[in-house]
């Protein structure tokens, strides 16, 4: 079974707010010099405009209030977060709902998120930013970095324990792991997957750990021919920040992409006395009733989400924050990232590869960490053509569009189960509330 933006993979694989006492990540905030473009720096002050001023019908954008008034009432949703900005300007920044199971605490709009898989264009953004550098290239194979892949194997037949394996065709390179074609075996049901899980990587201590079990597993595909998402890819990717750098992978994130962009929400954990901003973790349970998600970080909200750092989806962050982030590249990258490279990132990626099995939508392809609009038409939703973003598996979606100057978050925090009692999914119809907006 395949889910589609693998919601599983990565578990199982302008309002005012109450000072920030505590910080989950302890960056320092930039000088306020530095070219940060449109981005503000890391204060409670964002910049904002009216509706109006940016090209939206105010009296059209509050139907988002409606919408999620409904969803976060009891029997759907606990709370959520939006937050619309065009033209580096803020036009709608609410919070709906509640934080708790038991909704006695309003949800609040500088609440923490996990946002588990939407890590994954933060991590490509670390590699782009040490192929700038000149230290890798998007087609230099893996095993340059990481020599163990030398020895890589594709899964040919047989069985699990007696498994028949032969030479890949072409090596497995960086372009491949930020696209998902690496061809790891991550499609529940194929033999190859069977030993991907006896690897257990999840009990990795940390990304060289993860890497090096990870090479023992032989592919279930030639590299490069079929797209399979999943979060092994990004792992690897970001063990490769670690050897090229120096530095270990969220040291790296810390000094390099959220201390210049001022993200003090965001980070692998939450400090103890910002914890209260983190929502509870829900679900649906066999009754169809709203339940706490089978997974420690529900019961410890705050706490790390892997042992190790996970590229692939181990962050905490806020609206605010990863509009930030956004922002940075709709700014054409700056200061993090070169114009040209930006624009390469939100190309599709996926022209050879078999996308049978993908977990995209019609009308979408794939960049480096995030999905590629290709065709609105086809897609069926208000949009654009390149426009760019993701997703996390516990319900946090934005999108980047650089034909509008427009970018979306919806910050939730539900697990869809897999059953029949599971929400429905808010993003479509939110992502066509904003874009029904614009004048």
């Amino acid at each position: 079974m395949v889910i589609r933006n693998s919601a599983l993979a990565c578990l199982v694989a302008v309002a005012a707010t109450s000072a920030h006492a505590a910080r989950p990540v302890s960056a320092a905030a930039p000088d306020a010099s530095s070219p940060l473009s449109r981005v503000s720096a890391a204060t409670s002050q964002l910049p904002s405009a009216a509706p109006a001023a940016e090209g939206f019908s105010a009296q059209r954008l509050e139907r988002i209030d409606a919408f999620l008034d409904e969803a976060t009432r009891p029997g759907g949703y606990l709370g959520a977060v939006a937050l619309v900005a065009r033209h580096g300007k803020i036009v709608h920044y609410k919070a709906y709902g509640h934080a708790d199971l038991a909704r006695t605490r309003p949800m609040r709009t500088d609440a923490i998120f996990r946002i588990y898989s939407m890590t994954k264009t933060i991590a490509s953004v670390a590699v782009l930013m040490l192929l700038e550098e000149g230290k890798l290239a998007l087609d230099e194979p893996v095993d340059r970095f990481l020599p163990a892949f030398a020895n890589a194997q594709v899964y040919a037949g047989g069985t699990p324990d007696a498994p028949q394996l032969r030479k890949p065709a072409r090596p497995v390179t960086i372009r491949h792991l930020l696209t998902h074609t690496a061809g790891f075996a991550t499609v529940s049901g194929e033999p190859a997957t069977e030993l991907l899980e006896r690897a257990k990587l999840r009990e990795a201590t940390d990304l060289a750990d993860y890497a090096a079990r990870a090479a023992t597993v032989p592919l279930g595909a030639d590299p490069g021919t079929r797209f399979r998402y999943d979060g092994v890819n990004t792992e690897i990717a970001g063990r490769i920040v670690e050897v090229v750098s120096g530095k270990p992978f969220d040291a790296f994130l810390r000094e390099r992409v959220f201390a210049p962009l001022g993200l003090r929400d965001t980070g692998f954990s939450v400090d103890v006395g910002a914890r209260p901003r983190v929502p509870d973790f829900t679900t649906t349970d066999a009754d169809g009733r709203l339940a706490l998600a089978d997974h420690v970080t529900a019961r410890e909200p705050g706490v790390r989400l892997a042992a190790y750092a996970s590229g692939a989806g181990g962050l905490y962050s806020t609206a605010a924050d990863y509009w930030r982030f956004s922002q940075m590249l709709l700014d054409g990258g700056k200061p993090l990232l070169g114009r040209k490279t930006v624009e390469l990132m939100m190309h599709n990626h996926l022209m050879q590869a078999d996308l049978s099995i993908i977990g995209l939508y019609d009308g979408e392809g794939f960049g480096l960490g995030g999905s590629v609009v290709l065709d609105a038409g086809r897609r069926g939703r208000l949009g654009s053509a390149g426009q760019f973003g993701w997703s996390g598996a516990s319900s946090t979606y934005y999108t980047i569009d650089p034909a509008e100057d427009l970018v979306a978050i919806l910050m939730l925090q539900y697990l869809p189960s897999g059953g029949a009692h599971d929400l429905p999914k808010l993003q479509h119809r939110y992502y066509n509330l904003v874009y029904q907006a614009l004048q």
